[in-house]
């Protein structure tokens, strides 16, 4: 089996343990002992919110560096739509790209096409649905939270590729038809703002294999195209769709759907709660639902340099600028942009492959939570009292990590010496 890839690393000579992470982290991937923080590789799914958080920047993202493009005859650069909220107004989405392509690239084809395709075979999907309401596959983190946390809802998530994997696969067969060189000759690197989709390209869920060759982060390339934007560069012409590129800012892909019954929810923990919600029947006539782990979008993204606010202002005003019916000329069927595999639940909290030794861990978790005091404080380094008796059970932890407990030992210590001093002195 292949060895589980996440994105986001930890530098340990910054952290100082101070469990900022591990309260933010929506699937109890992190711990804190001692006095580093520790990454559970399993059930990390690269949101990126410990990075966001963490005081000391003691988290970031594995990402390819920009020279990983050298490997291949022909280089495209894949940006996505985010991108271009990045910089200023004045300037144009053209000439940041071309500001991009001078990096090495022999090519720039934007993920935003993908979008406009996503966004006609989605609406395709809805005429038949299987099940109701619909959840956008578009951010892979909220894809592998939902085969984490989520797994009855799966079924929910809509089987069709991502915009960047949808783009990543037309750019290649242009580049193909353009210059008769092999696929393995042709690299396609996305351009992207979070830790997820390095993950998603390097451990894809719903195929094999990724369309993208490689991630390199947009605060990598950030300063080189600053640079570049001061030169007189003539403007690469662009995929000039508002309602693709308005994909880079929460409610952009729903917009593009042109539905009314539908929701967009944007932020880890908001998703949660939806999630939550749509697993216990409590949400009815809604048809589509837009999930993003970032506040504000793929502008709010953890490899994003710009403050998301900003950019999704950015955003909007290009997508505004940009609106106007789109003609989609498409040689590919439906089938192309499928998932051609099944998203398998993925059980994190595996206690023993014995299910009686499992079951017999199960009742010690229960009655290690039963003695905990169930503050959730997190400062045993631990998410939560619940999760400290699963750290308990499994040896990583013991009753003394808590603070409650360990001062009601030491208090109960101290009286029991002042009860033998005062008994010392009585005799």
């Amino acid at each position: 089996m292949k060895e589980y890839f996440h994105s986001v690393i930890l530098d340990e000579d910054k952290c100082i343990g101070c469990t900022n992470c591990i309260k933010r982290c929506p699937t109890e991937a992190l711990r804190v002992k001692n006095g580093k923080a520790r990454i559970i590789n399993q059930r990390c799914i690269d949101c990126g919110e410990c990075i966001r958080i963490c005081p000391q920047h003691a988290k970031n993202s594995i990402t390819d560096p920009i020279n990983n493009i050298n490997n291949f005859k022909y280089k495209i650069a894949l940006p996505a739509p985010s991108l271009l909220g990045q910089f200023d107004d004045v300037n144009e989405p053209g000439k940041i790209l071309s500001s991009l392509k001078l990096l090495g690239f022999d090519d720039v084809y934007e993920a935003s096409r993908g979008a406009d395709i996503v966004s006609h075979f989605t609406r395709e999907t809805l005429k038949a649905p299987k099940k109701l309401p619909l959840i956008s596959s578009s951010c892979p983190a909220i894809v592998r939270l939902i085969q984490i946390r989520f797994p009855s809802l799966i079924d929910h998530i809509v089987a069709i590729e991502s915009p960047m994997e949808v783009s990543a696969l037309l750019a290649r067969q242009k580049a193909i038809e353009k210059t008769g060189l092999a696929t393995e000759d042709i690299g396609v690197f996305f351009i992207s703002p979070c830790p997820a989709k390095v993950t998603s390209v390097k451990m894809p869920l719903g195929n094999s294999h990724s369309n993208v060759d490689g991630v390199i982060s947009i605060k990598a390339v950030y300063p080189c195209i600053k640079k570049n934007l001061k030169k007189n560069i003539e403007c690469l012409e662009f995929y000039d769709s508002g309602k693709a590129i308005g994909w880079a800012r929460s409610g952009g892909e729903t917009y593009s759907l042109g539905l009314k019954n539908y929701l967009c929810v944007d932020g880890i923990e908001n998703v949660i709660t939806i999630l939550d919600e749509i697993e216990n029947g409590k949400i009815e006539g809604i048809e589509f639902i837009e999930c993003l782990a970032c506040i504000n979008g793929c502008v709010g993204g953890s490899l994003n340099v710009e403050n998301a606010f900003i950019a999704r202002n950015r955003i909007r005003r290009l997508s505004e600028k940009y609106m106007r019916q789109k003609q989609i000329l498409l040689r590919n069927k439906l089938n192309d942009f499928t998932l051609k595999e099944v998203i398998p639940p993925k059980n994190i909290l595996k206690l023993d492959d014995d299910i009686l030794i499992a079951m017999k861990k199960m009742e010690e978790i229960d009655k290690a939570y039963e003695m905990l005091p169930d503050l959730d404080c997190s400062a045993c380094g631990s998410p939560s009292c619940r999760a400290l008796a699963e750290d308990i059970v499994l040896g990583y932890s013991d009753f003394d990590d808590c603070m409650v407990i360990f001062r009601d030992k030491v208090k109960a210590l101290l009286m029991k010496q002042e009860g033998k001093s005062q008994e010392e002195k009585d005799v």
